[in-house]
């Protein structure tokens, strides 16, 4: 069903935006942080040196929001090591999707599908909880009902607000209730802005990752993102929520976190599949996700954000060994919301690199929750196994 899309709000800087209260306005623009959209450092992502050591390289790489008029907001649920990140989108976003996960909770995402009628995406949210956590997108519906009302968009029948939404299983860590909600959702879209947190916050803040290798326990997850800038200026920015079933690897294939022995030794998925005869058989347990929001100020057509998705599925499969199996539920979704001119091959060869950046950054951030360790936990990793990153 087409919907009409609102009328674009006045445009504000993002000083005169905090001071209205309005970053979390749908369809302004704001002004991107030109002292860091202009450096050499926030937008080629971290040094390989920097990317070899856990916790270094945070200060660069830059974020989604350097894309021009997106605004990301997190809610977390702190008892519950839950939550919900929302990403706003610009007016007349296009959207595409590329799912190859086995197990995916998503509620809305074929409106991303080429052959769907819809033309825009006004948000996008990521959600702990499985899918008790879909009722998040009620939240952020509300939201943008209650601004269009007060701006004179809305009416009786609409518009609907389009926002596609998707999980990450979390269910297992911290108290089983409370569950991200209508509420929530709605408090991420307050909370929206150009500085967003990153870490063991929103979706990404009951995050694991580690490959399922019995005798093993799983690191911290959590929510990442980094951006890159191609050589006529064209922003490509990911975010991703990092709940993997495989290790988060660097550039050069050490593992930066994933699944360690009691004694600190990395757990491989590929050893144990070929050195244990009855791993071929054994039944594999649990639900693992990673989440990734690609974003450009590109001018894409709904078919060529599909590409763009397909294409940055690569940056996932590049930083997390293994993916893709029948217990992870990995989406990409891709939003383009610009005027700027660029080939979708070219956003989306950037958009792989970026989303693992987006991916490592995602694990640099992540702090111990629930008694789960994190990189920098004394003993989860044993200084003598070379698999390991080098330490600060």
């Amino acid at each position: 069903m087409t919907q009409p899309d609102p009328p674009r709000i006045q445009e504000l800087s993002r000083r005169s935006a905090l001071k209205a209260g309005a970053l979390g306005a749908a369809g302004s623009a704001v002004a991107p942080r030109a002292a860091r959209a202009q450096t050499p450092a926030a937008t080629q992502g971290p040094t390989p040196a920097q990317q070899q050591e856990p916790g270094r390289g945070m200060e660069s790489g830059g974020m989604l929001t350097d894309v021009p008029g997106f605004l990301v907001g997190n809610a977390t649920l702190e008892a519950a090591v839950t939550g919900c990140t929302v990403i706003l989108c610009p007016k007349e976003t296009t959207g595409g999707v590329e799912i190859r996960g086995g197990w995916t909770g998503t509620r809305e995402m074929d409106i991303l599908s080429p052959f769907s009628a819809s033309p825009f995406v006004h948000a996008l949210l990521f959600t702990g909880g499985s899918a008790f956590g879909l009722a998040a997108a009620d939240g952020v519906m509300r939201w943008f009902e209650e601004r269009w009302a007060a701006d004179g968009t809305g009416s009786r029948f609409g518009p609907v607000p389009q926002v596609p939404a998707a999980v990450v299983y979390d269910l297992a860590v911290g108290e089983p209730l409370p569950r991200p909600g209508p509420d929530d959702g709605y408090r991420a879209c307050e909370a929206a802005t150009t500085e967003f947190g990153r870490g063991s916050v929103g979706a990404g803040a009951g995050a694991r990752v580690g490959a399922d290798v019995p005798g093993s326990q799983r690191m911290k997850g959590g929510l990442g993102s980094a951006s890159r800038r191609l050589g006529n200026g064209v922003v490509v920015g990911a975010l991703a929520v990092v709940n993997a079933l495989g290790n988060v690897v660097d550039r050069d294939g050490r593992i930066i976190a994933g699944a360690a022995f009691p004694d600190g030794r990395h757990a491989d998925a590929v050893a144990y599949l070929t050195e244990n005869p009855e791993a071929a058989v054994r039944p594999r347990r649990g639900s693992f996700t990673t989440l990734v929001a690609v974003a450009t100020d590109a001018a894409l057509t709904k078919t060529q954000c599909s590409v763009v998705a397909r294409m940055a599925q690569a940056g996932l499969a590049r930083a997390v060994h293994p993916c893709f199996t029948a217990s992870d539920g990995d989406v990409v979704v891709a939003l383009a919301g610009g005027t700027e001119e660029a080939t979708a091959d070219a956003v989306g060869i950037v958009a792989a690199a970026t989303v693992a950046d987006a991916i490592r950054d995602a694990v640099r951030r992540a702090e111990s929750r629930d008694g789960i360790a994190d990189l920098r936990t004394l003993g989860a990793r044993s200084a003598e196994d070379p698999a390991w990153s080098v330490e600060e």
